[in-house]
């Protein structure tokens, strides 16, 4: 486990301002005067009430409220207009609550703790395998996310509260439910009540999400605003994909299935059997597991870890095998960008950060194969998160879930 450090592995993420509304709830008008105040588009009394739409006295007593409460604390001051006194500039108060994160893949999850204010306070990286079933991978993530909140300063009953819980995994989701939906690399975990069990491990709300998705909203919430839509691909022991819209908010579709991209053939595609049931898919094709495979023929897969060192070293069966991989991708992204024209599309996971073969294949096929208008100002990268994409997503989430209507008002009933 790693401990709090002056470094922050995750940089400053951007939150969303909130729709304004019409509803005088007390918990709409906190939470809308909390979320103005996280996004920064207003920090003091003074430049919430046109930001708010509202009253300056309901204004002023939303915020005294919050002070109250410890979800907002004053941050300093800042100048005002004329000769008055500077007024109070408003942050997050990091003493109010803390999010537990855990970001899932099929072998390994990034678990971490951070406060209202994004700081991480305490974070780990540990062995998981989803075939082993919810039950067990959970018992560890539970017991992990426990032990993290130990190591995070001031936590414990009489100290900062857990006030929400994000997980991400590496299959299909219902996140309204807070299930999975028959993840094809996830034996038993489908229709599993993982946001409930969670929740009620933690005594806070718990959001289910898919792990790309969080990897997606990372990227898009550290970059500037103009770099959405974004689409972010995911190669690792599978292949997925997220997609953030202009406004910095994920696109799920109408189930939750948008971005499932693992299981779409394309030209070019051999006629393999991928675990889904189909043959052909970019998955079965063109992720690390199939790189894998291919390069352990004809005896048992070659372990994903020595896939990437070998990758690292040049080795040429390695690069050959990726090149491939990378074509494939390349066809899949080119008509992706035709059908979504994104602003910048992510390659993420281990393969692109041991090489930029992939990048490289990818970038060649997709400018060539894609419209010039869908492709003369698309940025085509790797991610800038890196391995820790999914944490800056699970943040974004998090804070925004705690400042929520919902939990607002859950607060205001609890009294706390």
């Amino acid at each position: 486990m790693l401990p709090p450090t002056p470094q922050e592995p995750l940089p400053p993420l951007r939150l969303s301002a909130p729709p304004l509304s019409g509803r005088i709830e007390a918990a709409v008008t906190l939470s809308t005067v909390a979320r103005l105040v996280a996004s920064g588009a207003a920090v003091s009394k003074a430049d919430l009430v046109p930001a708010a739409g509202l009253a300056r006295t309901t204004v002023s007593t939303a915020v005294d409220e919050l002070l109250d409460r410890g979800l907002l604390h004053v941050d300093g001051t800042r100048p005002t207009a004329g000769r008055g006194r500077p007024a109070d500039r408003l942050a997050l108060s990091p003493r109010g609550g803390h999010v537990l994160l855990a970001d899932v893949g099929a072998s390994s999850a990034h678990l971490a703790v951070v406060d209202l204010s994004q700081r991480v306070l305490a974070r780990t990286h540990v062995a998981v395998d989803v075939r082993d079933g919810p039950d067990a991978v959970l018992r560890t993530v539970e017991t992990e996310l426990t032990a993290l909140r130990g190591l995070a300063p001031e936590a414990g009953a009489a100290g900062v509260p857990v006030r929400a819980v994000v997980i991400g995994l590496p299959g299909p989701v219902d996140g309204t439910r807070g299930v999975p939906v028959r993840p094809p690399i996830m034996p038993g975990w489908h229709a599993y009540p993982v946001a409930a069990r969670l929740s009620r491990t933690f005594g806070c709300p718990a959001v289910l999400e898919n792990d790309v998705n969080l990897r997606a909203l990372g990227e898009a919430r550290a970059l500037p605003a103009d770099q959405t839509p974004l689409l972010f691909v995911k190669v690792g022991t599978g292949i997925g994909g997220g997609l953030v819209g202009r406004e910095g908010v994920l696109h799920h579709g109408a189930d939750g299935a948008a971005g499932d991209i693992g299981h779409v053939r394309v030209r070019g595609a051999p006629d393999d059997a991928c675990v889904c049931g189909n043959v052909g898919c970019i998955e079965a094709v063109a992720s690390a597991g199939a790189i894998a495979r291919r390069l352990g023929e004809p005896g048992p897969p070659v372990p994903i870890e020595e896939v990437r060192a070998l990758l690292a070293r040049g080795d040429p069966a390695a690069v050959a095998a990726v090149r491939e991989a990378a074509g494939l991708i390349g066809e899949l992204v080119a008509t992706l960008v035709h059908f979504y024209n994104p602003a910048r599309v992510t390659i993420g996971g281990g393969l692109s950060a041991a090489s930029d073969e992939l990048l490289a294949g990818v970038r060649s096929v997709a400018y060539q194969r894609a419209l010039p208008l869908a492709t003369r100002n698309l940025v085509l990268t790797n991610s800038v998160l890196g391995e820790y994409a999914g944490l800056a997503g699970a943040t974004v989430l998090g804070i925004e879930r705690v400042l929520s209507t919902e939990s607002i008002g859950l607060l205001l009933a609890r009294g706390h």
